[in-house]
This record gives structure tokens, sequence and C-alpha cells, in this order.
């Protein structure tokens, strides 16, 4: 009897996985086999994220990474943030050494190249940095809707209209993961607010959600399949993202057929069981609360260890395709010269002319320019977050672009103004700038020459340029103020104007922003203005090549500028006048978090702050503006160039599903350059209400010489044109008569054609993800 139970207790031993017995190591086809090696211990650890940087960090200043299992020849998988540049540390303990990389256009400045091309360029330089850096996985791009000109993240976003969204995110991930590189498309789904985004709860119809704030996710996702997906802080209809099978299990995998990894955003959700169920597969940046959940919930029977082992897999999915497993060597250095090369073409590529009374390219006869705005002397390269804390290696002030093309600028005016802003420094920061803020620093206000200043400055210059800058970060939505320009700028731009135009000269607007402002009530006094956006540390380079002509502008408005903040559908339904203040975990909710020996406290929910109601539907941007006959001061998808171009509709048709227009582009002007070919439609009556137009398809031409021509051929999908019925819970494609507009803007169509839909269509999908109360938009 004694000898049985020896028996029978060795047996178990070895029947416990066989961990002791087995000499097991992880490849790319043994991957159940390992599981079924690993300690629940272990598997736990697999789920969860080993901390941001730390001691363990393979560098400081990045993101985290996953749990390592030396037995099983299970590595860590490296995680760095994004995602205009690949964020760590410039300096190292007991290293002299400098570890820069390139500071990219922000993610808006991308958009309006409108140009898939110019995004998979920047995505390769990126994930050639982070691949020479040794890491394994870019937690980028930016994939959520610009729904209000105020969101705090619109610098990492790239436009209002979600075709925009998911081709321009879909080129950027596969030029990163061309490289070997993972990407982690972020944040699944509808981010599109800072204030207190760990809590808040936007809440809308399915219509809205499927179409407008999951419809760039599925263009991406279907286009390039990133490694791993990112859900977001928030909530949607009362349920935490990362919490959500519907979301991460239903919609994601089984309607997309994704079939990566899943990761939270760092400290996001609440429910580390809930979100194992849901199929959010890791948890970052990990918390041992979080491990001794799941190990409980395995261990009595509230989590089934099959649901653990389905996640801890495609955690190993993603570890044998790391560089880290597969032992890449990596020069701990890259070619920043290239990579700055690069961010200066896409930067230039993504400027935008909006208007010009002739005065650019300059002429000849300028020589001597005149820079005012304290932006021209200290420009804004990107927005700023997590993925933008480190040093730069620098950025190009306008100053040193004019000058680098062989431009005299006023000396005298850039004395003023380093004076100026020394002071504006010591006023706004009596103690110093704080090491670290994720806020962004307070502007400094303008200075303005007396009348004889200005009157000296208008004698000894060609022309003036006045900057208007803008920044934005996370965790931190922009002020309604941020919108409009200051009393002081406006007077400063009033004196400018007024000196140089009675002199008979020129005044040119520069905007250095990352989200549109207020541009209406002043635009008539400058004779040009160009919209920079943020187009990386080249900025000065960018802006300048324009200004010279040595590039053609040729980007586009990937949002609308609206006349006043209060004209958009969405813009009652934003925090737009919330005053932040930085909470103690700033990382999270952006607002206070009740500690774990607090009681809870009973709080009424506060409109646009605990929650968001989207009232305004699928009328986003020009979706609304255009449907409802509202004036905007520069439409979507608007850009002027130095020279023209006709427009010759040769070929439309509908065959097997596919719609296709085929457009020749000629170069009617004196100039070489490129051009944006933009393709509306107008649905049927009788169906869903839609809006007037809704863009379904764009390209780019070549850089084309005078008197050259290129045909674009643009295709869609009928079902691309199909709207989402709630009550069915259907894709539904209206028969009748399809109006497709060829233009360059929203607001400027060039040719229509008619394509006739003999039938309907339908498509059911999964009735998921309901809000708790029907939600009123505006018809």
């Amino acid at each position: 009897m004694k000898k049985l139970f020896c028996i029978i207790i060795l047996a178990g031993l070895f029947s416990q996985n066989n961990i002791f017995s087995q000499n097991i190591t992880l490849n790319k086809n043994n991957i159940d086999e390992v599981i079924n090696a690993m300690t629940l211990e272990e598997k736990v650890r697999m789920v969860i994220g080993c901390g941001m940087s730390g001691p363990d960090a393979k560098f400081p200043g990045t993101a985290g990474r996953s749990y390592e299992i030396p037995r099983l020849g299970i590595p860590s998988v490296y995680f760095a943030d994004g995602p205009h540049k690949l964020a760590m540390s410039v300096r190292r303990e007991f290293d002299s050494n400098f570890y820069y990389t390139t500071e990219f256009p922000s993610g808006s400045t991308v958009a309006a190249t409108f140009n898939p091309n110019a995004a998979y360029e920047v995505g390769k330089a990126i994930g050639t940095e982070v691949k020479d850096y040794g890491m394994d996985v870019l937690l980028a791009p930016g994939v959520n809707l610009m729904r209000n000109v105020l969101c705090g993240r619109n610098h990492e976003y790239y436009s209002e209209d979600p075709l925009i969204v998911g081709k321009i995110a879909a080129a950027y991930i596969n030029g990163v993961q061309s490289q070997g590189i993972g990407t982690s498309i972020k944040h699944f789904a509808a981010n599109n607010q800072e204030t207190n985004r760990y809590s808040n709860d936007p809440q809308m119809d399915q219509r809205t959600l499927r179409e407008l704030y999951l419809k760039g996710f599925e263009i991406a996702i279907k286009e390039s399949s990133p490694w791993t997906i990112m859900t977001a802080y928030n909530k949607i209809n009362g349920k935490h993202t990362s919490e959500n099978i519907d979301l991460t299990t239903t919609i994601l995998r089984d309607e997309w057929g994704y079939n990566g990894l899943v990761i939270s955003d760092w400290n996001a959700g609440s429910d580390a069981i809930a979100s194992m169920i849901a199929g959010n597969d890791m948890l970052q940046p990990g918390q041992e609360r979080q491990y001794n959940a799941i190990y409980e919930a395995v261990k009595n029977g509230q989590l089934e260890e099959k649901i653990l082992d389905r996640n801890v897999k495609r955690v190993l999915e993603l570890v044998v395709k790391s560089n880290t497993f597969n032992n890449k060597s990596y020069p701990n250095e890259t070619d920043l010269k290239a990579h700055a090369a690069i961010s200066r073409k896409v930067g230039t590529e993504g400027i935008v002319l909006l208007t010009n009374n002739g005065v650019l390219p300059f002429s000849e006869k300028v020589n001597q320019v005149a820079l005012y705005g304290s932006t021209s002397y200290d420009m804004v390269p990107a927005g700023q977050g997590f993925g933008s804390l480190a040093f730069g290696r620098y950025t190009v002030s306008l100053v040193e672009g004019l000058r680098n093309a062989n431009y005299e600028v006023d000396k005298n005016l850039i004395r003023k103004y380093q004076t100026h802003l020394a002071s504006e420094e010591k006023r706004l920061f009596p103690n110093g700038r704080p090491p670290f803020s994720l806020a962004p620093p307070p502007r400094a206000d303008e200075f303005i020459p007396t009348a004889e200043e200005l009157a000296e400055q208008v004698k000894s210059n060609d022309v003036a340029i006045f900057t208007i800058g803008r920044a934005s970060s996370e965790p931190v939505d922009r002020h309604v103020r941020e919108f409009y320009l200051t009393e002081n700028e406006l007077a400063l731009l009033k004196a400018v104007s007024d000196a140089y135009h009675s002199a008979g000269k020129k005044v040119i607007i520069v905007l250095n922003i990352c989200s549109p402002v207020e541009t209406a009530s002043w635009k008539s006094l400058a004779d040009a203005i160009i919209c920079a956006f943020q187009p990386g540390q080249e900025v000065g380079h960018c802006v300048t090549d324009i200004l010279i002509g040595k590039v053609n502008p040729s980007g586009k408005l990937p949002v609308t500028f609206a006349i006043n903040y209060g004209d958009a559908a969405s813009d009652k339904n934003f925090p737009f006048d919330y005053e932040f203040k930085m909470p103690s975990f700033f990382m999270g909710s952006g607002l206070s978090i009740q500690g774990e020996n607090e009681e809870p406290q009973e709080v009424k929910p506060v409109r646009n702050i605990d929650y968001t109601v989207y009232e305004e539907g699928i009328y986003v941007g020009y979706r609304y503006f255009d449907t409802f006959n509202k004036n905007v001061s520069f439409p979507f998808g608007h850009g002027l160039s130095y020279t023209t171009f006709n427009y010759n509709v040769i070929n439309s048709s509908v065959n097997d599903d596919i719609c296709s227009v085929e457009v020749t582009v000629t170069n009617t002007g004196n100039v070489s350059g490129k051009e944006v070919v933009q393709v509306y439609i107008t649905a049927p009556e009788g169906g869903l209400k839609k809006p007037s137009k809704e863009l379904k398809a764009f390209g780019k031409t070549r850089e084309l010489n005078p008197g050259e021509s290129e045909t674009l051929t643009l295709t869609w999908k009928t079902m691309d044109m199909s709207s989402f019925n709630d009550k069915s819970s259907s894709w539904e494609l209206a028969k009748g008569k399809y109006l497709w507009h060829i233009a360059t803007s929203a607001a400027d169509v060039k040719s229509t054609v008619e394509h006739k839909i003999n039938s309907s269509k339908k498509i059911k999908v999964n009735d998921v993800m309901k809000p708790a109360q029907k939600i009123a938009t505006i018809r």
C-alpha cells in the first residue's frame, strides 16, 4: 500500500504538465506544447506586462515589455511608444553616447498629403529606427476620428473622414511592418476626447459607431494586418473597451477576421477578469493586483483556463515574430540624415496652401524677410504626449529655414524677439520649466512693435511673415479659447497688415497648428495663408520650401475649418470649456482617482466629462456642414497649387460589385505639381437618410510637368456605399441612382457622373454594442 501511494505521488508530479521532465524550447510550430508545459503562474505572467522603463527596461524611456520564461526559450518582447517618433531617452546611464530618433510629421500632416505612399515612407523610416534600436513593437498609429477640433490628440489622428483615416493608417502600418517591426493600432475605439479619458463614456447609436468610429479601424486592419491592437481608456455605451467582448471578439475577430494580439492601453480598464474573457489578451504595463485577480479566478473556476491559454497563445504568436526572439542583431544607431530627408519631404507635401493672392511663391524681388509671431522663432514640430517626451535632436526654426535658402531675415527683429521670449519665459515659469509635463506650456504673449519700430521694419523688408502656433497633448483637450486668436495675436496681425499694405507690401500667415483654428474673421488681412500643421523636426525647411516654390504645395485639408466654434454639430457635446488640472495619476483618467482604501462616493455623472452623448450621429465634419448647408471658412479637401489642373473623366463603371472611375489629370499651368482627385458619392433618396455626399475614393498624381497628364483609376466596392441599419443590424445598399462627384474638395466638384444600382443588397452582422437608451440624433 505504501509503495502504491508513492507511485501515485510520482505520477501526479509527472502529470502536472510534465514541467520538470520536458526540455522544450519555443518555436513557431510548438506553441501549444509550450503552453501545456507552462505553470499557471507562468501563464498568468504572460498576459501581464512587466512595467514601464525601470531597471529591467531594455532602454530607458520606452513603454515596457512582455514577460520572459528562459526555461522555455521565451524572451521578452519590447514595446516603444509612437506615433510620430520612436520614444525613448536620449541618454543612458554610464554611456556617453546620444541616442536620438527622428521627429516625423504629426498624423494630421501626413493625412494632409492625401498620399498613402507618403504615409508608407514615414512608417518604413520609423520602423527602421525601431529595428535599429532593438525594439520589437511600435505603439502606433492613432486611428481615432477627429470628431471635434479641440480634441487633445488630434495631432496624432488623421482626419474627420474614416476613409482617409483607414487608408493612411494602413499604409503607415505596412511601412513599419515591412521592417519586421510590429505595430499597435490604437485606440480601439472612440477615444475622441482626452478629458476624463479613463472613465468617459461615449454614448452613440450603432450606426454612428459602425459607420464612423469603427470604419477607419476596419479599413486599416483589413488592409495591413497590424500585429497588435490597443484598446482605449474610455468606455463605449457603458462598458470599458478592454472589457467588451462584443468589441474585441464579436466585431474585431468574428466579423473582421483579425487574428493578432489585443493589448490594453497603459493602465486601462478596471476588471482584469472581464478583459481576459473579452479577448483583451495582454494588460499593460501590468499590475500585481491584475496578476492576483487572474490567478485566483482560474483557481476558483471563475475564469476558465482554456480562455487564459487562448490569450497566452496569442502572446506567444507575437513573441515568435519578434526580432528579439529571432536573435536579430541591431546597430544601436540609425541613419538620422536619411530619415530627416524623409521627414522634410513628407512634412512639405502635407502643407496646405489655403489662400494666395499672387504673393507665393516668392518673386525674385523678395530678399529681406520680417518674421513676426513667437512661433516663427520657436516652431512646433509635432504634438506632445508619451510618444514625444524625450528631447528631440533639433527643430528647424523659420529663421534657419529662410537663411539656408539664402534669404535675409531682419536681424533687429530677431534680437527683439529673443529679448521678448526670454522675458516671457521668466514670466510664465518663474521657477523654471517643470522637468516633466504632458500639458502644453502656456503661450507667450506676442511682442507688438511700436509704430516707429514697425515703420522701420516695413522700410527694411520686402515681405512680412506672421506665424500662428498652437500645441496640443495627451491627456488634455484644448480649451475653446485655443480655437480663436488672442487679443494680443489679433492686435499684432492687424498692425503688421496695415503697415505693410500701406507700403504696398505683402503679408503671409503660416499656421503651425495641431488642429483647426478660427480664420474667417481675419483671413482678409493676409495675402496668402499656408497651413503647415506640424511637419516634424524640419518644420522651418518645410515651410520655406513652400514659400519659395522649391516644392509646389499639394496638401489638402483632412478636416474642415469652421467659421466659429459651435458651428459643428459635435461642438456642444464636448468639454470645450473644461479647465484641466493635472491629476496625480495622469496616465489614466485625467481626473482624480479614488484610493484603494477610500469608501466609494456616489457622484452624479457630469455631461461631457463622465459621459458624452454623440447627438450629431453620423453628421461629423463635412458630412454635417454640407448636408445642412452650413458655411465654412475652408472646406474639407481644400488646398491650392501654384499651377492649374484640368480633369477629364474618361470612363466610369460598376462591374462585379466594384465601382471604378478613370480620371485624366492634366497640368495646364506653368510649373510642375501634384494633384489630388477626390470622389464623393450622393446616394438615392428613399433609403436610410444619408449625408449629402461622402468621400469614397481618392488618389494623387505623380509630379506632373506643364502640359503633362496622368490617368488615375479610383475604385471602391459597391457595399462601401451602404449604410448601417440599427433596426435590422445590417449593412444596406439601396437601389437607385447614385451620383459620383469628381472633385478637388468637398465644395469644389469638377464633374459628376450617374450610375444606377438595380437591386438592393443587405449584409447581416451581429446585433451588438447598443446604447442603454435611445440616442436622439439630429435629422
